[in-house]
């Protein structure tokens, strides 16, 4: 019997916490499988906060947004979404990744 109801927490406490931004995930999902370009993401996006060589070849971009914040009693806290984007040798985007979205 405990064994289960640790079961059900440890499973509720993983879909509670899982999954991504949907916003970005719809943005990002699209622009990769249409292999959108580096000028693409300046043009819309603007200047990435960073430029990293990869070591294949292609670039990797660092972009830092706030996404909402939390407001305590005295305090305002932003929260800073970073979002890095890694681009090919063709200069087409091939991955991403975010946290703190």
């Amino acid at each position: 019997m405990r064994g289960t109801i640790w079961l059900l927490l440890a499973f509720a406490l993983l879909v509670g916490c899982g999954g991504g931004n949907p916003y970005l995930d719809a943005t990002l999902k699209p622009a990769e499988f249409e292999g959108k370009e580096k000028a693409w993401f300046e043009k819309n996006w603007g200047d990435p906060s960073g430029k990293a060589p990869r070591f294949f070849g292609g670039e990797t971009w660092t972009y830092f947004r706030i996404a909402g914040a939390q407001s305590g009693l005295f305090n305002f806290s932003p929260n800073q979404c970073q979002i890095t984007l890694k681009f090919g040798k063709d200069e087409k985007l091939s991955s991403y990744s975010y946290s703190g979205c």
